[in-house]
C-alpha cells in the first residue's frame, strides 16, 4: 500500500511537544551521551510518567500491528517492543539496578522503545537534566536584570500611592510567560518551550528552540531541531528581580540592524532570531502602564551557585568584599538585626577564620603593664622570624578587612531561623547553594592615562578609550588573588575594590581607580 500523504501549511503556532525526530540523527546520540546512566535511566522513567506520557508515548507492540506495509520490519530490529507502559517501566527499573554502560541505554533508547523517533519534549527535557546534573559547566550564563522602562516615564516611576514602582516587579507565572511571549514572536519566529522547577536549587528553567518563520522556511532538515545554537535558555530565580540567559550579551536593538541589513535577510540567522526573543522577554513580562527592560549586571559565569549568591534572593547581592562578613553573619549584628543572635562578637571573627586572636589582635593591656625594670634593661637582638610573623599576622589581619569571607573555602551561608519551619519538599527547592561563588574570568578594561602626558581620550571622536585590559582566568579568581595577597605577592592595602570582590561583576571599565557605571552595567 502507498504511503498515505499529508499536506503541510504553514502556521504561526508553536511546535508542539509530540513533533519526533527521527531516531537516525546523529546529534541524538550526542545529547544522549552527555548524561550519565544513572541519569538516562531516571529521565526515561520520567518519559513514563502518567504526566508526560502523551508526549513521549514509546513504541510499542500495539503499534508493531498498525505498522504500513512501507515501514521496517521489526523482525530485523535486536528489541522487542514492549507489550504495555508497565513492562517497560519494569525493564528501565531493572536496568537502574544493576550496573552497565550508558551506551547500552541510548541503543536501547533510539533502537527500540523510541525506535519512530524523539519528540521535541523528550529532547528538552534531556537538555535541561544535563544543566541540573552540571550547574557550575552546563553553559556560560549572564545575569540581566529587570527594571522598570526610564525611557517612558522618567528615571524613577511611582505607583498611584506614590510607592515606588521598582519594588513591584511582575511576579513571574510559568504559563502566562510563555502565552505572552509567543503573541510576541509568533509572527516572525516559530519556537518551542519547555518549562522546568529545578529540582535543587530555587530556579525555574525556560527553554526555547527557534526555527526559522514557516512563511519563508516551510520545510526544516531534522539536524536543525537538535542545533544547540538555535537553543536559548532562561532562568527565573524565585523572589528575584534577575532573569539569567545562555546568552553572552543583549543582542543590538532593532532599529540599529534594520539599518543596515536587508530585510529580506532578518529571520534567516540565527542571531536575529535570539535578538526577537531577547527583545520579547521584558515585553512579556510587562503589563499596561508598566513597561520593564533587561538591563545587564556585567556578570557572566558557568555556575549557577554563583548568580545565586551575586544575583538572587539572598543576602549576598551586594555585601561582597569587606561587607561579606555582615551578609554571613559572621560578626555580632547591630541591635536592629531581627535575626536571632547566632553569630559571634568581633573580637572572634579571626579565629572563625581560621586564625588565632591574639595573634591578630594583640592586646594593648599587656603592653601598657609593662614593669619600669624592663623597660630600663637592655633589648635583645630584633629577631628576624619574630619580625616576618608581626608583618605576616598584619597582612593577615588587613586581608580579613579587605577580602572578609570572600574567596575563603569553606565560606558558608548565613544561618536562617526560618529554613526549619519547611517542610522536606518545600526546603530541597528553595535551599539556598553553599558553595562559595566563584568566578572563572575577570575582565577588566581601564581607561586611565599610561604616563601624565598620554591622553585617555580620541581626539576626534572624543570618546574616552581604554588603555590597557587585564584578564584574570581561572577556577576561582577572587580566591586566587586572596592567595597571592596572603602570601605578600600583591600588596593588598593597595588593591582596588574590584579585585577583592567587593563589585561582584565579571568584566569592569575602570577609571580614577572606580567602576564606571554606564547603560551597559
Amino acid at each position: 500500500m502507498a504511503r498515505r500523504s499529508s499536506i503541510l501549511a504553514p502556521s504561526a503556532a508553536s511546535l508542539p511537544d509530540t513533533f519526533r525526530i527521527p531516531a537516525n540523527t546523529a546529534s541524538l546520540i550526542k545529547s544522549l551521551s552527555r548524561l550519565s546512566r544513572t541519569s538516562l535511566v531516571d529521565l526515561v522513567l520520567q518519559w513514563l510518567d502518567d504526566n508526560c506520557l502523551q508526549a513521549c508515548r514509546p513504541y510499542l507492540i500495539g503499534d508493531a500491528v498498525q505498522r504500513e506495509e512501507w515501514e521496517e520490519d521489526d523482525d530485523a530490529n535486536p528489541y522487542e517492543p514492549a507489550t504495555s507502559i508497565e513492562a517497560l517501566r519494569e525493564v528501565y527499573t531493572d536496568l537502574r539496578e544493576r550496573k552497565g554502560g550508558k551506551r547500552e541505554v541510548i541503543d536501547r533508547i533510539l533502537e527500540g522503545d523510541w525506535r519512530n523517533g524523539l519528540t521535541l519534549r523528550q529532547l528538552a527535557m534531556a537538555d535541561v537534566r544535563y544543566i541540573e546534573d552540571h550547574p557550575a559547566v552546563g553553559h556560560r550564563w549572564t545575569a540581566l536584570q529587570l527594571v522598570p522602562n526610564a525611557r517612558k516615564h522618567g528615571s524613577r516611576q511611582k505607583n498611584d500611592d506614590g510607592s515606588d514602582l521598582s519594588a513591584s516587579l511582575p511576579r513571574f507565572h510559568g504559563s502566562t510567560f510563555l502565552k505572552c511571549i509567543q503573541n510576541e514572536i509568533s509572527p516572525l519566529v516559530k519556537a518551542h518551550y519547555y518549562i522546568s522547577r529545578s529540582t535543587s536549587l530555587p530556579l525555574t528553567f525556560v527553554r526555547i528552540f527557534i526555527i526559522d518563520s514557516p512563511y519563508q522556511y516551510p520545510r526544516q532538515s531534522p539536524h536543525a531541531f537538535t542545533d544547540a545554537s538555535r537553543v536559548i535558555y532562561l532562568v527565573f530565580p524565585d523572589s528575584a528581580p534577575f532573569i539569567y540567559s545562555s546568552l553572552f550579551s543583549i543582542p543590538a536593538p532593532r532599529h540599529t540592524a534594520t539599518s543596515s541589513t536587508p530585510p529580506r535577510s532578518l529571520t534567516t540567522d540565527t542571531r536575529t532570531l535570539r535578538r526577537i526573543v531577547m527583545d520579547a522577554i521584558p515585553k512579556a513580562l510587562s503589563r499596561p502602564h508598566q513597561r520593564y527592560t533587561l538591563k545587564p549586571t556585567s556578570l557572566t559565569t558557568k555556575s549557577l551557585h554563583t548568580l545565586l549568591a551575586l544575583r538572587g534572593p539572598g543576602r549576598t547581592n551586594t555585601a561582597n568584599g569587606a561587607f561579606s562578613i555582615f551578609a554571613d553573619a559572621i560578626v555580632e549584628q547591630g541591635p536592629l538585626d531581627p535575626r536571632l543572635p547566632n553569630s559571634i562578637p568581633v573580637q572572634e571573627f579571626p579565629s572563625k577564620l581560621g586564625e588565632d586572636p591574639t595573634t591578630s589582635f594583640p592586646q594593648k593591656e599587656n603592653i601598657s603593664q609593662t614593669s619600669p625594670s624592663s623597660k630600663r634593661a637592655p633589648s635583645p637582638p630584633p629577631d628576624p622570624s619574630l619580625s616576618d610573623s608581626t608583618s605576616k599576622r598584619k597582612r593577615q589581619k588587613t586581608i580579613l578587612s579587605r577580602f572578609g569571607t570572600t574567596g575563603c573555602l569553606d565560606r558558608q551561608p548565613p544561618k536562617s531561623s526560618s529554613s526549619s519551619s519547611l517542610s522536606p519538599s518545600t526546603a530541597s527547592s528553595t535551599t539556598m547553594p553553599t558553595t562559595n561563588p566563584s568566578l572563572e574570568k575577570l575582565e577588566i578594561r581601564l581607561q586611565d592615562p599610561i604616563t601624565p602626558t598620554s591622553q585617555p581620550q580620541d581626539p576626534d571622536t572624543g570618546a574616552t578609550t581604554t588603555t590597557l585590559s587585564l584578564t584574570f582566568s581561572g577556577s576561582d579568581v577572587i580566591s586566587g588573588l586572596r592567595q597571592l595577597a596572603d602570601l605578600g605577592v600583591i600588596d593588598v592595602t593597595k588593591m582596588p575594590a574590584w579585585m577583592t570582590g567587593e563589585e561582584g561583576v565579571s568584566s569592569a571599565t575602570i577609571r580614577n581607580g572606580r567602576r564606571v557605571l554606564n547603560d551597559h552595567g
